[in-house]
């Protein structure tokens, strides 16, 4: 059974969001799936299944830890896998448990379209700061994901996560976002709950952050930077109810394994 492994949000190997892509004729049971993710033991590893109908295809992602709803890189990383590997031709719509995304390319770039994550109010509380030794200046549910906004670039990048507090103030994954200096705005996603301690670069959280800054800055079009260790950089085109979001991907494995 083919394994690639791509590094999603980069234009260079070792840069972005590593993912594991595997396409197969049907799923294998939800076990096998799981086991497979977690001996990867990268943040996603995402399986993909043609229909019949060319062009369609339905996708599932696991984490280490679980199965989840929406992963941006993992359908970026997909994507790539469909075009450069096995020829297939864009656009890609995956039929997932959120919905649809569809991926076309443009030049040297993967075009997702998916659903905007709606924000609600949250209080701030201590144990926010406390999780990141920041200060808050608000905070959002951005579905299962709690969104942090703080002051500065520098918080974000300076920001010490308290993993086990954290564990306790999402059961998916926290969001820490600020306005950026060389790009839109800055985040870092985390993600302890699902086995997944910083993400490096989260398509997903962006569903969030990009409708987030664009009514702040005005603009429909930003550019946004994921600051993790490996850092990943993304294209976002907000819309009413939909948005693009937009990155490179390099293959960096092509393998194989026996079950």
């Amino acid at each position: 059974m083919e394994l690639y492994q791509v590094d999603a949000f980069a234009d260079q190997l070792f840069k972005g969001n590593p993912a594991a892509v595997m396409v197969l004729e049907k799923f294998l049971p939800a076990d096998v799936m799981q086991n497979i993710a977690m001996e990867n033991n990268l943040a996603e590893t995402a399986f993909v299944v043609p229909r019949d109908e060319p062009g369609q295809y339905d996708l599932r992602w696991f984490t280490p830890g679980m199965e989840i709803d929406f992963c941006g890189h993992a359908t970026i990383a997909s994507a790539h896998i469909l075009a450069t590997e096995l020829g297939h031709q864009p656009p890609f719509h995956f039929h997932v448990i959120i919905g649809e995304l569809i991926v076309g390319v443009k030049d040297d770039l993967y075009q997702m379209d998916a659903p905007i994550t709606a924000l609600k109010a949250a209080d701030v509380t201590p144990d926010m700061g406390a999780a990141f030794g920041q200060s808050i200046n608000e905070a959002y549910w951005a579905h299962k994901n709690l969104l942090l906004i703080l002051e500065s670039e520098a918080d974000v990048r300076a920001a010490e996560p308290d993993l086990p507090l954290i564990k306790t103030l999402s059961e998916d994954g926290v969001i820490i976002t600020a306005r950026g200096t060389d790009f839109d705005c800055v985040s870092r996603y985390f993600a302890p709950n699902a086995l997944v301690d910083e993400d490096p670069v989260t398509g997903s959280a962006h569903a969030a952050i990009g409708p987030y800054w664009a009514a702040k800055l005005g603009q429909s079009k930003l550019t946004a930077y994921q600051a993790s260790q490996r850092g990943g950089i993304l294209w976002i085109d907000v819309g009413t109810d939909r948005m693009t979001i937009s990155g490179k991907a390099v293959t960096y494995l092509r393998g194989e394994i026996t079950l």
